[in-house]
């Protein structure tokens, strides 16, 4: 007698799982702590990840969706994986949580700025805390960052972009 066993996976399993998928630039943030996974759907083992890009045109879509797929798949009652790029709502630098915020620290890039009630808004250093920096190239290596300068270690860096819908 054959034994069928149904067992489906399940939303808080999907998430867990793609906490493991990184930034393929910097290993030290996952798409989750960036705030790029807007929505998950589960119904009988076909799963359905919406992502939102960081930017529109970013060259490493196709990479993150194949390690999507590559997590997913090793999970047990996965029938299907489908990957979905949206753009709305748009992706802002509000949506890195406060692990994804010290992932970027320890990659060496400082985490996009808060901003203050007065208008204001402050970058720090990643490796010496300092605000004293400049702001050296809007555009970075990738679209995303830009390359600042530290005054008081004497240190470039690479800064994450504000991005905000305002």
């Amino acid at each position: 007698m054959a034994i069928i066993e149904h067992m489906h996976v399940g939303i808080d399993e999907v998430r867990r799982k793609l906490e493991e998928v990184k930034d393929p630039e910097i290993d030290t943030v996952s798409i989750v702590e960036l705030g790029m996974v807007e929505a998950i759907e589960v119904k009988e083992g076909h799963v359905v990840v919406k992502i939102l890009p960081t930017f529109l045109g970013c060259p490493a879509l196709p990479i993150i969706q194949k390690n999507i797929e590559q997590v997913l798949w090793s999970l047990r009652g996965v029938v299907s994986i489908n990957v979905k790029f949206i753009h709305s709502p748009p992706w802002t630098s509000d949506r890195i949580n406060d692990a994804g915020r010290k992932g970027l620290k320890k990659f060496g890039i400082a985490p996009p700025p808060r901003f203050e009630e007065d208008g204001s808004w402050h970058v720090d250093c990643p490796f010496c805390l300092s605000t004293y920096v400049t702001m050296e190239n809007l555009f970075g290596p990738t679209a995303c960052r830009s390359i600042l300068y530290c005054k008081s270690c004497k240190n470039p860096f690479e800064a994450m972009k504000p991005v905000s819908t305002l």
